[in-house]
């Protein structure tokens, strides 16, 4: 199985419009952020993790031409509002896209995009929209997307729920302000553990911070832990070197092989 990082920045990205921070303004590529998503991959399947609104182009960039289904994991904009750029899998496979999410988000989910899920919403001859078929879970509800067995995992984020999984070996945290007890017993055992952490110092009111995200980490005690949905306020470098052992900031383009 294999992990794939598609973008690894906040809601702002990286380089964040109008800023001249060294961050903004590094050569360095991994310090460039679009917003999240990944993909899990085993052969030819792939399961798309978020609908960032660079999806496109995190797609082209990785060279990905088909996906099996869609996880999402909550409602924010910076992880749906690239849903229309999912058109050409219909295309290309003549067949509605499974997409997933949790029964407490669907609702709002088909009110923002009433043009794709509203049958009362018929496109003009010529015009292409998503043809997706929704569906939904409960948390901790065991599940099988696009062949990967699923436990999906909710984490609070503020006024809503993020949503994760585990999947095999591999965890996956994402835009969680806590780690509950029943979360963290469910991902013990994982080999890799992706979480958020947005910056070192201060609290987010819905964000793990890094010390935060280190504490998790080392209370689950994978063998890896990658950081995503990182700020312009941590340099790739400068971050890697403050890391224990087996914690890595995870950068857009990061592969990762899961046993």
């Amino acid at each position: 199985m294999r992990l794939r990082f598609l973008g690894t920045g906040t809601s702002f990205g990286v380089p964040v419009v109008g800023c001249r921070c060294r961050v903004c303004r590094s050569d360095d590529p991994r310090n460039r952020r679009t917003r999240h998503a990944v993909t899990v991959e085993e052969g030819d399947r792939v399961l798309l993790v978020d609908t960032p609104p660079e999806l496109r182009v995190q797609l082209l960039r990785e060279g990905i031409e088909d996906v099996a289904a869609v996880f999402m994991t909550h409602l924010h904009a910076d992880h749906v509002h690239g849903i229309d750029d999912l058109r050409v899998f219909n295309l290309r496979r003549r067949a509605r896209l499974p997409v997933y999410i949790a029964r407490e988000h669907a609702g709002e989910l088909v009110a923002r995009f009433r043009y794709i899920f509203d049958p009362a919403c018929v496109a003009e001859e010529g015009v292409s929209r998503p043809e997706l078929e929704l569906r939904t879970f409960e948390d901790g509800q065991p599940l099988e997307v696009a062949g990967f067995p699923l436990r999906p995992l909710a984490f609070p984020h503020g006024a809503t729920r993020a949503y994760g999984f585990r999947v095999g070996r591999l965890g996956l945290v994402v835009d969680a302000k806590t780690v509950p007890h029943a979360a963290r017993e469910a991902l013990r055992g994982v080999d890799v553990l992706v979480l958020n952490a947005l910056w070192y110092g201060r609290p987010h009111p819905t964000h793990l911070n890094v010390e935060e995200a280190l504490e998790v980490a080392r209370a689950i005690g994978a063998s890896r832990t990658y950081l995503t949905h990182l700020t312009h306020r941590l340099a790739y470098d400068e971050l890697r070197a403050r890391l224990p052992d087996g914690v890595e900031p995870a950068y857009d383009g990061l592969v990762v092989e899961i046993p």
